[in-house]
């Protein structure tokens, strides 16, 4: 049964008959790709894997398949003699350590991990049921069976083919016979092996290969220091400049140089290797190859920044916590009376609520940090607080308030963004602008996080920084590095909420600037231009009322329009109008004019239709916006919800009416509609009685359906100018809104908001030093983060996994980078005077980093030839070694004895040595056929693999 599935296995796959195919080009096990497929089999109930792993090659021509002869060899023999791909640097073990030269084979193994064919008569069991099988169906592709236990990667196999076989046999140990440490030793193996018949036996061709490993890199330092962590110079913490993320490994990224010496093509009796001496000298040996080990895992510094400051997503804790202000609970354990209870819950909390007075706030908040810690015991000193202070707000550092004022708005963003790739990287990734107040900050708290008191300096700056935030609201500074207008929904939430902080700042400041001018010139024409005001409310003063409302604002919170007395007088002032009807109307000054229309007249009255002075729509967040749409679908599809979202939608429709009544008395709906929405104005020619072509225009249909919105918005709006009416946008309302948003905001909070920041920068950090190293590879994967980042980011919680898959990528590039700096630093590429040599140099250093194997140009005698030579001399030179190790060396290795001679280089770490040879077996009239030994021999381990092919017409 087990026979027959097999032969079925091998079917199914199609790995049946001759096997053809073109001879194999050099080094194809590593350039070209490699396939597998599986099946299970199994053997009464224990379980084996089939695998087929083959190749993938162009289909052959058909003709070279009609040329084989019946008797040709199976592909897999003739491929045992050919020298092209020895020593392939990655293939799979059969392929790379018993190197048979196989193109294609199958392994039959067992399918659980601790499963093992450990006994011999299980292990001939299982061959002879490989070997029936082929018989049977004709297939010409080895099969192997792997036995012992897994980690001992032993195999033993066959491939038939007419009247042909080829055994494959292995020994592995893992003590070496000391006679089979040199080659003389291992020839004698195989012509025992072989057991040739004839006298003189044909010539075996053999190739060698030594591998030298460097592990000291003697009088070599790796450059990069790690930061100084107490250093604070002139804006500088730790050596790193605020606002720029550190770079580079803090080891070296590369632990090992692999040197493999090769003869490829040796006769047998050119070479003499015994015992006693050895003539293979690394130095003489026609072909060099080179490959690097990667320190697993190196540190990198950008990639602990990152994930440090990710670190901060997961925690749990408030910044009040943190701080260590929640005095209620530590101060109610004392005293157990409820009437203090009581008193502490009256007093003012932490968190700002508009109602509190900011000064009392701010001082409860400061007494309450002194109170639990010293004074000098909170988490940033001075110092590093107000440098940081003073980076993110540089405009703070001139302390007189107009430079102040000037230096805020110019640096509010007035210049504008360069448009190049890399500065808009923040609307693909969500962030901000890497000029912006945001993206500081953000670099900033990183830096805090891994320097300077981790989650506690996070929470400190971010309180420092919210209290500067009401300073600047309640003083009118505008924040700098933020560009001007409403918020910019391409970023980050934070980054709009501080815009719309600054929106508020500005039309605060605006309006109070305003006040000033309008409150000193205003008293003399005041009562006439204001119509009936005068009469109606002589009690009122102007002035004061004024005075009142800007500077109480924060006590009352009913006062969020302007001038009470002024709207109040207009309200009065509509209403007279209504009665008295239109003809009066147009006696009303005109007043919020922005200039004549220019084309239009007003239709009536036959005037010159003026552009009326209007509010700005209300700024918005994007969390504003959802927030507004999600009351507007709930609102329903009833009647009445319809007409409420209509109403609430035309806040902005009815300011606007009410400033173009203001500019143009005695208009009618028809004129703004004109202004406003010239498509719902529909003009069309007519003949008049006279005959005359005129033309007449009427409000389209949808503003003529009964009860239109724009009719009953129409007839409530009364002619008040923009500045008199109450404001569409309340910036009180708004500023403190933001400004609770922020207190309120956890470590954890912050770190989710700025990661797409640090992610940024980030990449720009990588770009910038990619841009001095140049290497190909790490341009694609810089490509593939930025198209990576930019999905995950622009959802509003991105999940973790795949936060920390962007993180890996970028510490891979790191990590790539720092290893082509450390091997540009040992090859000495910067200090080669001679230009060809240099580029020859930065070529092999970067085939370094991207193969797995690079071959020396010139082997021991080209440039990188003699570095890595003097690199082997440098590391030799170790101090002497204490006398009774030296003995111990000397007794234990002969190996080392040889070796004594060439004290350059050090004792080979891998012996690799391939025999060939065609031979008649097992009679000398046999056909000849190839066979072949590979023997791998390193300080653990001593492995032979032999194929060898036996004449199977007449035995």
């Amino acid at each position: 049964r087990f026979i027959s599935k097999i032969e079925e296995v091998l079917n199914d796959w199609k790995l049946i008959g001759i096997s053809s195919g073109k001879p194999l080009e050099k080094g194809i096990f590593t350039t070209g790709t490699w396939e597998e497929k599986s099946d299970e089999i199994s053997f009464a109930d224990f379980k084996f894997s089939v695998t087929h792993h083959y190749l993938v090659q162009e289909p052959s021509d058909k003709d070279g398949k009609e040329e084989l002869g019946e008797d040709a060899l199976p592909l897999p023999m003739q491929d045992l003699l050919c020298m092209n791909n020895d020593f392939p640097p990655r293939a799979h073990c059969l392929v790379r350590w018993y190197v048979y030269g196989l193109r294609e084979f199958v392994v039959i193994a067992p399918a659980a991990n601790n499963d093992a064919v450990v006994s011999e008569s299980k292990c001939n069991l299982l061959l002879s049921s490989v070997s029936i099988a082929l018989g049977n169906t004709g297939c010409q592709v080895p099969l192997f069976v792997q036995i012992h236990h897994k980690w001992r990667r032993m195999y033993v196999g066959e491939c038939q083919g007419p009247g042909v076989r080829t055994d494959f046999e292995m020994v592995h140990l893992r003590k070496v016979p000391s006679q089979y440490t040199h080659l003389s030793g291992l020839l004698d193996i195989f012509k025992t092996k072989i057991g040739c018949p004839l006298t003189p036996l044909p010539p075996v061709s053999m190739a060698i290969r030594l591998t030298f490993v460097l592990q000291d890199w003697q009088q070599y330092f790796w450059p990069q220091q790690p930061p100084d962590i107490d250093a604070l110079v002139g804006g500088e913490v730790g050596g790193l400049e605020f606002g720029k993320l550190p770079f580079g490994a803090c080891e070296d990224p590369i632990s090992e140089l692999h040197l493999a010496t090769t003869w490829p093509h040796l006769a047998e009796g050119i070479i003499v290797d015994n015992d006693v001496y050895s003539d293979l000298d690394p130095l003489q040996a026609p072909q060099w190859s080179v490959r690097v080990r990667k320190a697993d895992n190196p540190q990198c510094l950008l990639g602990d920044f990152l994930t440090e400051f990710f670190k901060l997503c997961r925690r749990k804790e408030s910044t009040d916590e943190i701080l260590g202000r929640s005095a209620f609970d530590e101060e109610g354990k004392e005293v157990a009376d409820i009437s203090h209870a009581l008193s502490k819950l009256t007093e003012p909390a932490p968190v700002p609520i508009p109602k509190l007075s900011v000064t009392n706030m701010v001082h409860s908040a400061k007494k309450k940090i002194r109170k639990h810690r010293g004074v000098d015991e909170s988490p940033l000193n001075n110092d590093v607080l107000n440098t940081i202070l003073l980076f993110l707000f540089p405009d703070a550092a001139d302390k007189l308030a107009d430079v102040f004022e000037s230096r805020a708005s110019t640096s509010a963003g007035t210049n504008p963004p360069p448009e190049n790739e890399d500065y808009n990287l923040f609307s693909q990734f969500k962030s901000a602008p890497s000029d912006s107040l945001t993206y500081k900050l953000a670099l900033c708290l990183c830096m805090i996080n891994f320097y300077h008191g981790g989650v506690k300096g996070v929470a400190h700056l971010w309180q420092e920084f919210v209290l500067e935030m009401r300073y600047r609201w309640e003083n009118n500074y505008l924040i700098p590095g933020l560009a001007n207008g409403s918020p910019d929904l391409r970023c980050c939430l934070l980054h709009q909420k501080l815009q719309m902080l600054n929106c508020c700042i500005e039309r605060k400041k605006a309006r109070d600037d305003g006040k000033r001018g309008s409150v000193s010139d205003r008293s003399p024409g005041g009562a006439s231009g204001d119509g009936a005001k005068g009469g109606d409310h002589s009690g009122d003063n102007p002035e004061k009322e004024f005075g009142k409302s800007w500077e109480s604002w924060s006590d009352s919170e009913e006062e969020f329009f302007e001038c009470l007395s002024d709207t109040e007088d207009l309200k009065g002032n509509g209403q007279e109008n209504g009665k008295k009807g239109a003809k009066e109307s147009v006696n009303l000054k005109p007043e919020g004019r922005l200039h004549p229309h220019g084309k239009l007249m007003l239709l009536h009255p036959g005037e010159p239709l003026y552009v009326p002075i209007t509010q700005e729509p209300a700024p918005m967040t994007e969390d504003l916006l959802e927030e507004q749409s999600e009351v507007l679908a709930k609102l329903g599809t009833s009647a009445e919800g319809a007409h409420l979202r209509a109403r609430m939608q035309s806040a902005c429709l009815l300011s606007d009416m009410e400033s173009f009544k203001a500019a143009n008395p005695g208009c009618c709906l028809e004129d703004f509609v004109r202004w406003y929405s010239p498509r719902d104005y529909i003009e069309e020619e007519v003949v008049d009685e006279k005959g005359n072509k005129v033309i007449r225009g009427e409000l389209s249909a949808r503003m003529k359906i009964p009860s239109n919105m724009w009719v009953e918005a129409w007839e409530t709006a009364k002619p008040v100018p923009a500045r008199r009416q109450k404001r569409l946008f309340d910036d009180t309302r708004e500023a403190e809104k933001v400004l609770h948003y922020l207190a309120v905001q956890k470590p954890a909070d912050l770190a989710r908001h700025l990661l797409p920041c640090i992610i940024h920068a980030a990449v720009l950090k990588v770009k910038e030093e990619e841009a001095l190293e140049d290497i190909s590879s790490v341009k694609k994967i810089i490509k593939q983060i930025v198209s990576h980042s930019s999905k995950v980011l622009r959802f509003p919680s991105p999940e973790d996994k795949k936060l920390e898959e962007i993180i890996a990528q970028i510490m891979s590039v790191e990590a790539i980078i720092a290893r082509a700096r450390s091997l540009k630093a040992k090859f000495g590429v910067e200090k080669c005077e001679n230009e060809e040599e240099k580029e020859d140099l930065q070529r092999f250093v970067n085939s370094l980093l991207e193969q797995p194997e690079v071959s020396v140009v010139g082997a021991g005698r080209g440039p990188a030839g003699s570095i890595i030579h003097k690199l082997f001399v440098n590391a030799q030179r170790v101090p002497a070694v204490p006398p009774l190790e030296e003995e111990l060396r000397r007794s234990g290795s002969q190996e080392e004895r040889r070796q004594g001679v060439q004290s350059e280089f050090p004792p080979p770490t891998g012996r690799e040595v391939i025999l060939r040879t065609s031979v008649p077996r097992p009679a000398p009239y046999s056909k000849a056929l190839p066979q072949r030994m590979y023997s791998v021999l390193t300080r653990e381990d001593f492995r032979l693999a032999g194929a060898f092919s036996a004449d199977t017409t007449f035995f």
